[in-house]
């Protein structure tokens, strides 16, 4: 057994309704709000699950605003936040993905606006302090807890409409936030806990999933190991993996999913040696020897993407995208070597297996 060493524990989480069928609960957690003037947030596609949100509070909806986009473009963010305040909304419920959660958080960061998150997808964000907006083609990120949703409701039910391509990347994703949180600079046994089994169950519970899309138990198992990781990712640090997924999200505007499924294997491959014993929990929670050969051979398994390209990737831009990620100074288990990420990005580019 490993002796524990000294750590910090200092967590913040947002109240939680979990199980099939949460959704009917959502005037209750309004009124525990206070809140009487309600918009709902939404994307393009997600119009149809605002418009069951909407039939269940009635009246207490003031508006729907349907244009939440992947990476949170600043133009998007002033716009809603002159709708908000239009409307005197005095709270805001955001059902969806990340991209809806992260349009909800760019509201709260400049206002005392409640936020209610209904995920239908595995990413995590709503468990999380941390925003992202986008300017000028660079996705800037930051932690405030002003931004964290005060309630979040997780309805596996909500989950069987997603396909299970998006859940696979979407399931990976939270993956990711685990991953870096076992190897994370502010790691505690806490935390560690809740990312091995996280791995654990989105694991077990993706090819489940592929098998049988409407699987509610399997649905719920993914959903219980998200809210695991979207947990890991509020209360720790993020390094490599997550740096090199912002700026080819932010930059280059790539699928954000896709991007994490992608990089993981080779971000962890990179950190590997750097840290054994996190690698050792993220192997044993995939059930295998090699946890960056283990990712990327669930990713293959499940038929996932697994190169750059096939993503809308440029070769060419392989050069600048390794500028960036080398650029300001951030946290990671090995040090930042430019010349080694970008040869990490060829191999995720092309495809190949991680080079441990």
């Amino acid at each position: 057994m490993k002796s524990v060493s000294g750590f910090l524990f200092d967590s913040q989480f947002p109240r939680v309704v979990f199980g099939a069928g949460s959704l009917r609960h959502l005037e209750r957690e309004i009124d525990r709000l206070g809140a009487k003037r309600v918009l709902i947030l939404c994307t393009p596609g997600q119009r149809a699950s605002a418009a069951a949100v909407h039939a269940i509070i009635g009246e207490r909806c003031v508006g729907v605003f349907d244009k939440a986009v992947m990476h949170v473009p600043i133009e998007t963010a002033r716009v809603v936040r002159d709708v908000a305040r239009e409307l005197r909304a005095d709270c805001a419920i955001a059902i969806g993905g990340g991209s809806t959660t992260g349009l909800g958080k760019a509201i709260a960061l400049e206002s005392a606006l409640p936020i209610l998150a209904v995920p239908t997808t595995y990413s995590g964000s709503e468990m999380t302090p941390i925003y992202g907006i986008t300017e000028n083609g660079i996705k800037k990120t930051g932690r405030d807890t002003r931004v964290l949703p005060k309630t979040v409701i997780y309805d596996p039910e909500l989950m069987l409409s997603l396909p299970a391509n998006q859940s696979v990347t979407s399931g990976i994703n939270a993956i990711a936030h685990a991953a870096e949180g076992l190897y994370a600079q502010e790691a505690n046994p806490i935390m560690s806990l809740l990312a091995e089994e996280g791995i654990r169950a989105l694991a077990q519970s993706l090819p489940m999933i592929v098998a049988d899309p409407v699987d509610v138990a399997a649905r719920s198992d993914a959903l219980y190991g998200a809210w695991l990781c979207g947990v890991v990712l509020g209360n720790v640090g993020m390094s490599l993996h997550h740096k090199l997924c912002h700026t080819l999200g932010g930059s280059y505007n790539l699928p954000h999913a896709e991007i994490h499924t992608i990089v993981l294997p080779h971000a962890l491959a990179y950190n590997a040696a750097a840290a054994p014993d996190a690698m050792r929990c993220i192997a044993r929670a995939l059930g295998t020897d090699d946890a960056a050969m283990g990712m990327y051979e669930l990713a293959h398994q499940l038929g996932a993407p697994v190169a750059l390209k096939d993503i809308g990737m440029r070769e060419q831009e392989l050069d600048c995208c390794a500028d960036i990620a080398s650029q300001n100074a951030y946290w990671n288990p090995r040090p930042i070597e430019r010349d080694a990420i970008r040869a990490l990005l060829d191999d995720a580019y092309c495809g190949r297996a991680p080079a441990g």
